[in-house]
């Protein structure tokens, strides 16, 4: 769709690379303070753990992102959607695991214990976190796949 590859475009080619990552760099502040809050809590692990796993990713993957558009500009465009892709699931996960955290403190407050909105608040952050968040690995793997196979496609072409 279009509008999504501009968007994706201007994400990457823009406001990352462009301001060389302070934008990311700033959110990636917020997500590591709330893995350090958080981080020793027995029952955030399991999303506490993945989304630390999942901020380190995306910066290695901007970095070295980066480092091809120095060399050719077009990279940006091979990697942008995938890469957009992988920082909208960065930002789901570090708001499902605000949601889980408040979950699992209302389910030991006595007003609220047993809430089902709460209840179900945590089954959707475990359901996200299982089943949504590891197509990450699939999105890094292709947005690291670069321009190659995009241009050896035109190139069968002709």
């Amino acid at each position: 769709e279009g509008t999504n590859t501009i968007q994706s475009l201007d994400l990457l080619g823009r406001k990352v690379l462009g301001d060389n990552g302070k934008k990311l760099k700033k959110f990636g502040k917020l997500i590591a303070a709330f893995v350090e809050a958080e981080g020793v809590r027995e029952d955030m692990q399991e999303f506490v753990n993945p989304l630390a796993d999942l901020g380190d990713k995306v910066t290695k993957l901007t970095t070295e992102l980066g480092m091809k558009a120095f060399g050719n500009p077009d990279e940006v465009g091979a990697a942008a959607v995938d890469y957009l892709r992988v920082v909208g699931h960065l930002c789901f996960a570090y708001f499902w695991a605000r949601m889980a955290k408040v979950a699992l403190d209302k389910a030991k407050d006595v007003a609220t214990a047993g809430d089902p909105f709460y209840t179900a608040k945590l089954q959707t952050a475990r359901f996200y976190f299982a089943k949504l968040l590891p197509e990450t690995a699939t999105l890094i793997r292709t947005a690291r796949a670069g321009l190659g196979p995009l241009m050896a496609m035109d190139e069968a072409l002709f």
